[in-house]
C-alpha cells in the first residue's frame, strides 16, 4: 500500500463485492464531477477495494488506459449524443469501436458496450436508430473479432414498463413494443443481456405511501405489510426483487425467455432538499449494505431463482455538476479525496482479532521520520488502526519515539487488515518480521 487514502482497505464492503460467488456488484463511474481525481487514482481505489466490475458512461481514454492490465471488467458507454450518428452510419460505428474498444484490448478488459442511457425515455426521437446502432456496433465487433468478448446492449429505465406491480402482469409500455421487441431479438441473437436501471428510491417516492419504506430498503416486513403477487402468490421481500421480476415478466410477455437481466444502475441518494426527506445517509447506507447482502445469496428473483442478479451501484462519486434537485448530486459512495461518504460494510475491522498472525509489520530501522509520521497518520486515520495505546499516558506510549509508535500503528493495521488485502509497505518505511513488536 502507499500513503494515499485511496488505498485504505478499511471496510469489508468492497472486499465482499469481489467475493460474491456467481454474482457480482460493480460500480458506475460518472464524470460530471468537480475536481474528478486522476484516472490512476480512481483505479487505485478500485483495486484497493477489490472492485472487479465497473461501468463507464463514456469512452474516457484516461480511464480506459488506467484500467489496462487490472483484469477489472469494464462496460463502456456510448453517450446519448453519439447514438444518432452511430445509428445512421455503419462507418461511424466501426470508427467508434476501433477508437474506443479495439484500441484498448486485450489490455483493458472491456466486456460490453452500453448503447446510450435510457434512450427510449430520455431521447425518444432516437428510438428509430437505437437498434440499428446496436447492430452496427456488433458488426464492427465481429469485423474486429471481438464479438465473443464484448457484448452490446442498451440500459433502459423502469419507465418503459407500463405497470410494475404485480410483477406477474407487468408488460412493456405498448408504445415501445416494436422497438423493445427488436432490442430483445438482438439480445437473444447475440447472446447478450438486458440492461436495467432500477431505483427502488424513485419507485418508493412516487408510490405515495402505497409501499412501506422498509420494502424499498430490503428491511423485514411485518405480517400485515407482506407484499404478495396475487397471481403467483410469490412473496416479495424487497422492491428490488419485484422490479427485476417485473422486467423478466415483461420480456416473457413478448415471448422471450432466455435473456438474463443485469441491473446496470441502482442505489440511494444520501442527501436531498427539504422536500426529499428520504434521501439520507442512514437510508443510503442501509440500502447499499442490504443490496450487497441480497446479491451475495447468488439467487434471482422469485420467478427466476436460478439466475443471480448482477448489479452495478450508482455511483462512485457525487456528480455535483448534474442539474436538478440536491438528491441528483448525492449518490456517490466516495468523496473525491477517496474517503467514504458513509460506512458500508458487513462488519468493522474491530471484528478481526489482534495479534492473529505470527508475522508482524514494523517500521524499518533508519526510515525517514517524516515518512514514518505520515505512515502513523494514515494507519491511525484512513487505515482504521486502533492507536489509542500509543497516546500520552497509555501503556504503549513509551518509548516515546517515532520508530516505536510507527511499529505499533503499522502492526495494528496489518493484523486487522492483511486478510482483506492490507499490505505492509507504508511508502517503503515498513518491513515484515517474526518478532512480536510488543516485545521490543
Amino acid at each position: 500500500m502507499t500513503l494515499k487514502p485511496w488505498l485504505a482497505i478499511s471496510i469489508l464492503f468492497f472486499f465482499f463485492i469481489s467475493n460474491v460467488i456467481g454474482a457480482f456488484v460493480g460500480i458506475n463511474i460518472g464524470t460530471d464531477v468537480t475536481n474528478l481525481p486522476p484516472a490512476s487514482d480512481v483505479v487505485a481505489l478500485l483495486k484497493a477495494r477489490q472492485i472487479t466490475h465497473v461501468r463507464l458512461f463514456n469512452a474516457d481514454a484516461h480511464m480506459l488506459n488506467a484500467l489496462a492490465n487490472t483484469s477489472i471488467e469494464v462496460i463502456i458507454g456510448v453517450t446519448n449524443e453519439e447514438v444518432l450518428g452511430i445509428g445512421e452510419s455503419p462507418s461511424t460505428a466501426a470508427a467508434w469501436v476501433n477508437r474506443n474498444v479495439a484500441a484498448y484490448m486485450p489490455g483493458t478488459n472491456i466486456t460490453a458496450i452500453a448503447v446510450g442511457s435510457e434512450v427510449l425515455t430520455a431521447i425518444p426521437n432516437a428510438a428509430p436508430v437505437l437498434v440499428p446502432a446496436m447492430n452496427y456496433l456488433h458488426k464492427a465487433l465481429v469485423a474486429s473479432r471481438l464479438n465473443n468478448q464484448v457484448k452490446v446492449s442498451t440500459p433502459q429505465s423502469m419507465d418503459v414498463i407500463a405497470k410494475a406491480f404485480p410483477p406477474s402482469t407487468a408488460t412493456f409500455n405498448s408504445s415501445w413494443n416494436s422497438t423493445i421487441f427488436q432490442i430483445l431479438q438482438f439480445l437473444r441473437n447475440t447472446n447478450s443481456y438486458y440492461m436495467l436501471n432500477a431505483y427502488p428510491y424513485y419507485e418508493y417516492v412516487h408510490s405515495d405511501g402505497i409501499f412501506p419504506i422498509e420494502y424499498a430498503l430490503f428491511q423485514p416486513l411485518s405480517a400485515v405489510k407482506q407484499i404478495v403477487d396475487p397471481n403467483t402468490l410469490f412473496h416479495y421481500v424487497s422492491m428490488f426483487d419485484a422490479l427485476v421480476d417485473a422486467t423478466y415478466n415483461s420480456i416473457e410477455a413478448l415471448n422471450f425467455s432466455d435473456i438474463p437481466v443485469v441491473v446496470t444502475e441502482t442505489g440511494w441518494p444520501w442527501a436531498g432538499g427539504s422536500n426529499e426527506p428520504d434521501a439520507t445517509k442512514e437510508n443510503a447506507e442501509t440500502f447499499n449494505n442490504n443490496l450487497i447482502r441480497r446479491v451475495s445469496n447468488d439467487t434471482g428473483p422469485p420467478s427466476q431463482p436460478k439466475i443471480p442478479i448482477n448489479t452495478f451501484i450508482y455511483e462512485m462519486f457525487n456528480e455535483d455538476k448534474r442539474p436538478g434537485p440536491i438528491s441528483e448530486r448525492s449518490w456517490g459512495v466516495f468523496s473525491t479525496n477517496g474517503s467514504d461518504v458513509y460506512t458500508l460494510g458487513l462488519g468493522s475491522s474491530d471484528s478481526i482479532s489482534d495479534n492473529s498472525s505470527t508475522a508482524f509489520c514494523v517500521a524499518k530501522p533508519g526510515a525517514d521520520e517524516n515518512k514514518l509520521q505520515d505512515g502513523i497518520n494514515w494507519a491511525c486515520g484512513q487505515g482504521r488502526a486502533n492507536c489509542s495505546a500509543i497516546q500520552s499516558g497509555k501503556p504503549c506510549y513509551f518509548p516515546d519515539t517515532i520508530q516505536n509508535h510507527a511499529s505499533y500503528a503499522y502492526n495494528d493495521y496489518y493484523q486487522r487488515m492483511h486478510s482483506l488485502g492490507g499490505t505492509c509497505d507504508f511508502d517503503g518505511t515498513a518491513t515484515m518480521t517474526t518478532q512480536d513488536p510488543s516485545k521490543f
